[in-house]
Formats: structure tokens, sequence, C-alpha cells
């Protein structure tokens, strides 16, 4: 079970954050059966008193004890507790007892003592603070009060607060690492069509995914306009920002293609940015994108590098036409005008995009807060300049 090697470590509260069908509740309530039954590596000797906290009882009765793996599920027959629904409490045969609240009623967890407690899907709890506060309270029993947080995240301030506090042990899992327990239909359907958006890494991988305040971008405003295939394009062009050097802690290469269509909206096609590519390398690769895609142009910054950048493409491929572009303005002066086709719904992405959407999300006057080169970002500016904001000729609609 992943996590459980947290037991040894001196934690208080153990997160697991994880994507629908992770494995969560069976991890929840696997180790509550642990601390239950007073298991090694769980407690020793065993807890007698037990909060099961739920978003509502109906979520705490048909998921954390009822569902296929609840509690009433993942013991043998001789262990198994008697669950009394109408007192909404659990009793094993060795006299421990876990009792079952909603955190929609907060004042329901005043007054009763525990040594541990589950908390499921917290991140969905209505009365979120108000609820964990309670539960705190009553946490006063045992020589040291321990609990499980089991939920998909969502950037709200007590899990943020949690992934701050080191007395936080925190686990993760995606729903593609319990895929083998999954309807075949489920990953084809749902995790194929949302794999890599802003919902599917907060749903599927368990990501926390929120906004930088001051960023130029929004997750909500990429998520609108995003297309699952592009129209026919008037003009494809793809943009290179190359690394001045080829070293695995140097910049990555930008390297993204976008296109045209007809009646000026753009739509982003790739992004296949790299680190640790040698000139020749990352050469072959923004000419092999540029084949595959029929763009009809290479748009390189050669601010790093001058006429060499250009001249390493011509020798893997003089054939191909390369536009250079210089920078003479700061990077966020040259992002604000892209930003902005965006604000205007004339920008699409097109499929998931999720290292350049992080890049974008999080770059605002001060760069990106990693403090690394946005060049995921910048051969995006660069294919939108050349595209949206120079004045070009409209050549022949072709289809991708």
């Amino acid at each position: 079970m992943p996590g459980l090697c947290h037991a040894r470590l001196p934690w208080t509260i153990w997160l697991m954050l994880g994507g629908r069908g992770a494995g969560k509740t069976r991890t929840g309530s696997e180790w509550v059966r642990g601390i239950a039954l007073g298991e090694p590596d769980f407690a020793e000797p065993a807890l007698r008193r037990i909060a099961l906290v739920g978003e509502t009882f109906a979520d705490a009765r048909h998921v954390m004890i009822e569902g296929p793996a609840g509690l009433l599920a993942v013991h043998a027959r001789h262990e198994r507790p008697t669950w009394s629904p109408s007192l909404r409490k659990l009793e094993w045969p060795n006299g421990a007892v876990a009792h079952v609240f909603s955190a929609e009623d907060p004042d329901s967890l005043r007054g009763p003592q525990f040594e541990a407690a589950w908390s499921d899907e917290l991140a969905k709890w209505r009365h979120v603070e108000e609820s964990w506060d309670m539960l705190q309270f009553g946490l006063r029993l045992g020589a040291q009060p321990r609990q499980m947080v089991t939920t998909t995240p969502r950037p709200i301030p007590l899990l943020k607060r949690f992934l701050a506090d080191p007395r936080v042990a925190v686990s993760r899992a995606r729903t593609a690492d319990n895929a083998s327990n999954l309807a075949p239909v489920f990953l084809d359907t749902v995790v194929g069509r949302y794999q890599g958006s802003r919902l599917g890494r907060q749903e599927l991988d368990g990501e926390m995914i929120e906004d930088r305040p001051d960023a130029l971008w929004t997750r909500e405003g990429l998520e609108i306009h995003r297309l699952d295939a592009a129209p026919p394009m008037a003009r494809i062009v793809v943009a290179v920002d190359p690394p001045a050097t080829s070293s695995r802690r140097a910049d990555a290469c930008g390297l993204v293609a976008a296109g045209l269509d007809e009646g000026g909206q753009a739509y982003v096609l790739a992004d296949e940015s790299a680190r640790g590519l040698k000139p020749s390398e990352w050469a072959m690769k923004a000419i092999a994108l540029y084949r595959r895609l029929k763009a009809d142009a290479l748009v390189v910054e050669v601010n790093q590098g001058g006429e060499m950048v250009t001249s390493v493409i011509r020798e893997v491929d003089p054939s191909v036409p390369v536009t250079s572009v210089r920078a003479t303005r700061g990077k966020y002066l040259r992002a604000e005008p892209v930003a902005v086709l965006y604000n205007q719904g004339r920008v699409h992405h097109v499929g998931a995009l999720p290292d350049l959407e992080d890049e974008l999300c999080d770059f605002g006057p001060g760069g990106l807060t990693s403090g690394r080169s946005p060049d995921r970002l910048d051969a995006l500016v660069w294919a939108l300049t050349e595209l949206m904001l120079r004045e070009r000729l409209q050549p022949r609609i072709r289809t991708l």
C-alpha cells in the first residue's frame, strides 16, 4: 500500500493526494483497519477511539464504510467490525470503535474525543476550516493522536498549509498508478480525454493546480479556448528559442509550433521543448516538427549565437526557410501583447500542453517563480508574434 512507510516517521498527519480511482479510499480503509487491529507498523497496541469524517454522512457511509474499497471490504470475515448505521459507528471484536461524522455538521464533532481520525475528500468539505478545527480539538486521547487525510487536491488554504508543515507526511498517487484495477472503458474515455488538461492533472494526477496572482495568463482562460483539433491552417510556423549551451543544467530549447486560420484565429499545435540538446540535436528536432506539420518557416531567436544559430539549421537542411528574430525588449514586454491576444479569445491550445501552460500561468513581472528562463513561453511568443503581430500575405489553405 503506497505510503505505509510513513507510519515509522514522526508525523501527526498523513496526507494522501490522489486522482480519481488512484486507491485513496482503499489506503484509508487499510490504515484504519491496521490501527483498529493493532497491527505492526500501524499502531501497537490497537487504537480504540477513531473518528471517520466524510463530506456528508451519505458519502462516509457509501464510500468509506460500505463501498468496494471501504472498511467492511478490507477486513477478513473473522475480524470485520459490526456496522450500525443508525448509531453511526463501527465496533471491532477487540473493542475498538469508530464513529462516523459529516463535515457538513461541524458541531457534531464538539465533545467526542479520539486517538485517531480519517478524513476523506477534505478539499470538498463545505465548512472545511470549521470542521477541521473541531476535529483537532477532539484528538486528545493516547500518547500521539494521528490522522489521515485522503483527497483529490484543490488549492484551498488548508491543503497549502499541510504541504508547508514538516509534521505532515505526504503521499501522492495518480489514476494511472491503479490502472490495473480500473475499467478499460474508463481509462479510454475519461483518462484519454482529460489527461494533461488542468482538470485531468487535478482529478487524475492528483496535482495541486493554481494560478499565480500576477501572471499574464490564467488556467481558466486557457481552458475556455482549448480545442481537441485544429481547423485547416492558412499558415504554420515553428519557433525556436535555442539555449546558450547544451549542458543539462542549461536553459531548455524552446520549441513551439502554432498556426493561423484564414479567419485570424491562432492555434498552438505543439510544444516539443527539451533540455540538454546539442545544437545539431535541437536543429534536427525543430526541422522534424517543421516537416511533420508542413510548416511554412522556422522562426529562430538569434540573441544566443547570432549567425551560428541559423547556420546550424542550414547544415541539417538548407532548404528550410528561416526567419531570424532578435529580442530588443525584455521578456515580459514581449509577452504582454501576446497575452492580450489570449484575453481577446484569439488563441487556442490544441490538446493538452501542460509544461507550456505551467510556464504561462507562472510568468509575472519578475519572470518565473523558480527563477529559470521561460524558454517554452519565449518560443510561443515568437511564434504568435510572427503569425499575428506582423503584417503577412494570406497563403493557401492547408489541412493538417
